[in-house]
């Protein structure tokens, strides 16, 4: 089983348990895709778009259970980023993890599967 990540506003995250589903982050919305991570990308991804910011959740997903809605596309450093074009059933997460902010903005990154 291949992993990917997304980093969520606890909220949000207990609003898509709420409705079953999750539909994505405004910015999700805007590009059309639901933005994911892999393990190695998680910690950069939280340093440039999350810093400072309490309540999170990392949001741990079975990539192989998403089939032809999740596409590998460039992105950050022109490295592949997993896009999920669609919403995300919740019965392809595996794990919901707390991110913890350390005093300096930043964020613990649970040693996380590949």
């Amino acid at each position: 089983m291949r992993r990917i990540y997304k980093i969520c506003p606890a909220s949000a995250w207990r609003e898509a348990e709420r409705q079953g589903v999750y539909r994505g982050s405004t910015d999700d919305a805007r590009d059309g895709f639901i933005h994911f991570s892999t393990a190695s990308q998680v910690a950069e991804t939280a340093r440039k778009h999350f810093h400072g910011q309490t309540g999170l959740f990392l949001i741990e997903v079975d990539a192989d259970a998403l089939d032809q809605a999740l596409r590998w596309e460039p992105s950050r450093n022109d490295e592949l980023f997993p896009h999920l074009y669609g919403e995300l059933d919740l019965g392809a997460v595996v794990n919901v993890l707390d991110m913890r902010a350390r005093s300096d903005g930043y964020h613990d990154i649970p040693e996380l599967m590949p």
